[in-house]
């Protein structure tokens, strides 16, 4: 019995469940996330780790999801792969500026950026898994 891989699924499965868990974990560690944009900002090595990194997923999830406008999915997930690529380019080169946003934003609304992460991951978490049921 043939079977497809149905990368649109996979992908906002695999994204879902990371964002979901990311927000756990933000919730679980409050000021992680300030820790880790400090850390990032005061290291060329993480700057380029973290840009390259995420400019490799989101070309995997642009280039592996089709766009056909009948499937709203598909349309969504390459369009997340696309602000994926145009974030790495700009962690790659305008980190200062892009670490100093974060910063400031998750002084205040910390809280609200894990729960909207979460509730991000768990809408992508299942649209992917009722994909593949």
């Amino acid at each position: 019995m043939p079977t497809t891989l149905d990368p649109t699924a996979w992908s906002a499965l695999l994204l879902g469940l990371t964002a979901l868990f990311a927000g756990i974990g933000a919730l679980r560690k409050p000021g992680a996330w300030r820790v880790m944009l400090e850390e990032v900002e005061r290291s060329p090595a993480l700057q380029f780790l973290c840009g390259l990194m995420e400019l490799v997923i989101g070309a995997v999830v642009y280039l592996a999801n089709p766009w056909v406008p009948t499937d709203l999915a598909a349309c969504a997930m390459k369009a997340l792969g696309g602000v994926m690529m145009v974030e790495a380019l700009a962690i790659l080169g305008f980190v200062d500026i892009y670490t100093q946003f974060w910063l400031r934003s998750l002084t205040f609304m910390h809280r609200g950026w894990a729960l909207s992460t979460m509730a991000f991951g768990l809408v992508l978490a299942v649209v992917g898994a009722l994909r593949l049921a």
